[in-house]
């Protein structure tokens, strides 16, 4: 069996003098020493040459979805390379406002804001609020309502631009649960059923708020670019009439995780877009969200092998230091990754074993038909790459295990932007203490 494919490792891989992976110059051997494992590393220069693609192609109306990847250091380097950054909760947003972005940079998305996180984005005057339901309109519009009673009587009001999120009836071709843009979801308007008119409706007609564009995405890890350019179609088909400034039409360009699959590049996506949108009459400006296709092949993920179970003629088990408490996206979705050693990553990967976490379930698995070289033994590194996207963001502490430190590598250097847990943080909100 082959090598690790080299297309599926950061920008800036390298081989070491020993034949051990380098990344942005530093070797993940020696990371994995110093800050220890599991260890997210991630490639600096990889995630600001992805940024600077989005924002080639879309300008300022590029923005980062931070649901893929967030902390300070991220949400820095967005906002460094021009990028906007969306956010899904309250807590994403206080993590891009402790970050510094300028808050008039920030998109504030989901489906159920609560009246707290609407009163927060309010407060710190997020750029724009998408809004998602009629219930979310009736949410924003009290908190208006009753902030103006309360201002000074010589106080302007400021209403606060929003974007209507937009169902436009394209099931994409991806994985049910990250499948957003068919008529059956919990997101948004729906075109079809004339909800999403009347939405549209009832925005140009209030007092409280300014209605300046519509979203709409379909899903996530999408290969197919052509359901890009129909959803574009359906949504103009919609918008046009409407004569609105802006068009938004998210992101979920998928990306390639497992030997032999292709994607589309970032450049290639937007060209694809912005061709559809002119075709379709588009004047609005073009928005995009990516956030995959950013940060996802811009890491890898080191752990430690702690056993190594042979079970005749059934398989062998290979156990490591963390687990589906770091990437549950296999068990969640079924999703595949590719394995190697980086003390070797030229090397053949002639066996197969199975990549199995260290939690309390069977389904705890990493990969489950995982190629490594034959003289894989206890207390190895191991690396499974593409794990940029949706592992750290979507980490957990099932059986209280501490979630990894991240460190980002450029230029030959290194930089711990995220500690490693300790067992003292797993009781910062336990209140008993007996």
């Amino acid at each position: 069996m082959s090598p690790i494919p080299w297309s599926l490792l950061p920008d800036n891989a390298a081989v070491g003098p020993e034949g051990q992976l380098l990344i942005g110059g530093v070797d993940t051997l020696e990371l994995a020493h110093e800050f220890g494992t599991p260890l997210f590393v991630y490639d600096e220069d990889h995630l600001r040459a992805r940024c600077a693609a989005a924002f080639e192609a879309f300008g300022p109306s590029a923005t980062y979805a931070s649901k893929a990847f967030l902390c300070r250091a991220m949400a820095r380097l967005a906002a460094e390379e021009g990028l906007g950054i969306d956010v899904a909760s309250g807590g994403e947003l206080h993590v891009c406002l402790a970050a510094g972005v300028p808050p008039e940079r920030l998109v504030f998305h989901g489906n159920n804001k609560s009246p707290n996180e609407l009163r927060y984005a309010l407060d710190a005057g997020v750029g724009r609020i998408v809004i998602d339901s009629f219930d979310e309109l009736d949410r924003l519009e009290a908190l208006l309502s009753e902030a103006a009673a309360t201002a000074p009587a010589d106080e302007e009001q400021q209403r606060p631009k929003v974007l209507l999120r937009i169902t436009p009836g394209i099931k994409a071709e991806t994985h049910d649960y990250i499948a957003t843009g068919q008529d059956d979801s919990k997101f948004g308007f729906t075109v079809s059923t004339g909800v999403a008119a009347e939405a549209v409706e009832r925005a140009q007609a209030s007092p409280w708020i300014e209605l300046v564009g519509l979203h709409a995405h379909i899903g996530s890890q999408v290969f197919r670019v052509d359901s890009f350019a129909a959803a574009v179609d359906v949504l103009a088909r919609f918008a046009n009439p409407l004569d609105l400034d802006e068009l938004v039409v998210g992101g979920g360009l998928g990306v390639a995780y497992v030997e032999g699959e292709e994607a589309a590049t970032i450049s290639q996506w937007s060209s694809i877009i912005t061709k559809a949108a002119a075709e379709a009459g588009v004047t609005a400006t073009l928005g995009v969200e990516p956030g995959r296709a950013i940060a996802a092949a811009a890491a890898v993920t080191l752990y430690t092998v702690g056993t190594v179970k042979d079970i005749p003629g059934i398989r062998t088990y290979v156990s490591v230091d963390g687990g589906m408490s770091d990437n549950p996206r296999p068990v969640l979705y079924g999703s595949g990754y590719e394995t190697f050693l980086p003390r070797a990553v030229k090397a053949d990967r002639e066996a197969e074993v199975r990549l199995v976490g260290k939690h309390c379930e069977s389904g705890d698995l990493l990969v489950r038909e995982a190629k490594m070289p034959t003289d894989l033994a206890i207390g190895d590194i191991v690396a499974t790459p593409v794990t940029g996207a949706y592992g750290h963001s979507m980490g957990s502490n099932y059986n209280k295990i501490l979630r990894p430190a991240v460190v980002f590598v450029r230029n030959g250097q290194a930089r711990l932007v995220v500690r490693r847990e300790t067992y003292d943080d797993l009781l910062a909100t336990d209140v008993d203490d007996g």
